[in-house]
């Protein structure tokens, strides 16, 4: 659906004030929203179908997704990545390793030599379709990979507004009247649009969905996981070892600190991982639920890591990210929510798929206490 503005200026930290900017440096975003109007969310088909960001509360409610002001204003492209942030957008993995398309064949994995394609990092999707409630996006890929294997695609992103009866469904809650919700869906999908197939010999990508969200002093991500799986509980050496005042696990559930002060990665294998991620915002009382696909089986994922891997489909299939300064910069106060499908061993004409679920939800303790019970096993209280 169109969007226009009224000419009350919004205070910052609104979803009116984000909507604002982005419809002066966004042409053409588009705003799905509930019968209330109290939930909405904001999609910019100029940057690859992204959610911008959404909220629960009208214009006037707080802006969920983090966004780069200053990058977005001028819209100009950066070396390496262009981070103009949004609340959820499609990559493909994976980033290192053998299989990767963000190094060029025979390069070494250093930062100077990574480089977000242009498809997925600031080049607009094709809308196919929009109603209130639904848009959906199409583009054409080609990559060569590491390898130096062609590859050819078809990305198709839908994202849906998610009404309160689905959501309650969804996480089999029965959320209170005074719990305001905001939730949306994306439905994503990798064609092989090209004469080859892609396995392990020539290399396979993945759908990698990544949330950027608002951080806090007060912000803790929450993942449950398999007591009873295999391997380590997390990875935790991504940017190297995570602080263990900043990163532990007890009775089931792991707890990373994500208030945008130290730069770090942890991710979750397949054998530990659970279909759910997310995080708790003491500061705001915002409790936030990512759910998605997690095929489970002998499902196998790609390797990420910056290195000629010795299995390059033994990677994490759930990952979280806070930001923080690295050789005296820093992208934004921000953390990440992220997941994967698995690898796309895709012959030519097949389909694979991915769906990555955002709630957020904001109301009195008790309430968000029950949903926090019911999805992560313990009271927000403990999510610190």
């Amino acid at each position: 659906m169109a969007v226009s503005c009224t000419n009350t200026p919004s205070k910052k930290g609104t979803f009116g004030f984000d909507l604002e900017f982005l419809t002066k440096s966004e042409p053409g975003v588009l705003v799905l929203e509930d019968s209330s109007g109290a939930a909405k969310v904001i999609i910019s088909p100029n940057l690859q179908g992204r959610v911008m960001t959404s909220t629960a509360g009208g214009n006037q409610g707080i802006s969920f997704g983090w966004l780069n002001y200053d990058l977005l204003a001028t819209r100009k492209t950066k070396r390496h990545m262009t981070a103009f942030g949004g609340e959820e957008r499609f990559w493909l993995g994976p980033e290192g390793g053998q299989f990767s398309i963000y190094f060029k064949k025979g390069q070494d994995f250093t930062f100077e030599n990574w480089q977000v394609p242009s498809e997925i990092d600031s080049e607009p999707f094709e809308l196919i379709s929009a109603t209130k409630t639904e848009a959906k996006f199409s583009k054409e890929m080609h990559f060569e990979n590491y390898l130096g294997t062609s590859m050819d695609l078809r990305v198709n992103r839908d994202v849906r507004l998610l009404a309160k009866e689905a959501i309650d469904q969804l996480l089999r809650i029965n959320a209170s009247k005074d719990v305001k919700m905001v939730g949306f869906e994306t439905a994503n999908a990798i064609t092989n649009t090209g004469k080859i197939s892609w396995n392990k010999a020539n290399g396979m990508l993945s759908i990698w969905i990544l949330s950027m969200l608002n951080a806090s002093e007060k912000t803790m991500v929450v993942a449950p996981f398999k007591q009873d799986g295999l391997g380590p509980v997390y990875t935790d050496d991504y940017f190297g070892k995570v602080p263990a005042d900043r990163l532990r696990h007890e009775n089931g559930v792991i707890f990373f600190k994500a208030d945008a002060q130290y730069r770090s990665k942890i991710g979750i294998s397949p054998s530990r991982a659970l279909p759910f991620i997310g995080s708790y915002d003491a500061e705001k009382m915002v409790l936030t639920v990512a759910q998605f696909d997690l095929p489970g089986g002998n499902s196998q994922y790609v390797n990420g890591k910056w290195e000629l891997q010795k299995d390059p489909l033994s990677g994490d299939a759930v990952n979280a990210y806070n930001d923080g300064v690295n050789n005296g910069n820093q992208l934004g106060k921000f953390y990440e929510i992220e997941s994967s499908s698995p690898a796309a061993a895709l012959a030519p004409g097949k389909t694979l798929s991915h769906h990555h679920r955002t709630i957020h939800f904001m109301g009195p303790k008790e309430d968000l206490d029950q949903i926090s019970l019911q999805v992560f096993g313990i009271p927000v209280d403990q999510i610190k």
